[in-house]
């Protein structure tokens, strides 16, 4: 399975600042364990899913 990701400095006026977070957009909603790995495997404090 392929999902776009994208690492964002969330809080920044400019890059490299912040507190960096995962975004990832979802055509359809996935199981919460599947989401959980997903979370662990990019290891930042915060993930997005939309």
């Amino acid at each position: 399975m392929k999902l776009p990701l994208y690492q964002v400095d969330a809080f920044a006026e400019r890059p490299f600042v912040g507190n960096p977070a995962a975004v990832c957009p979802l055509t359809e909603w996935l199981d919460d364990s599947l989401l959980q790995q997903i979370a662990e495997e990019n290891n930042l404090s915060e993930t997005a899913f939309l």
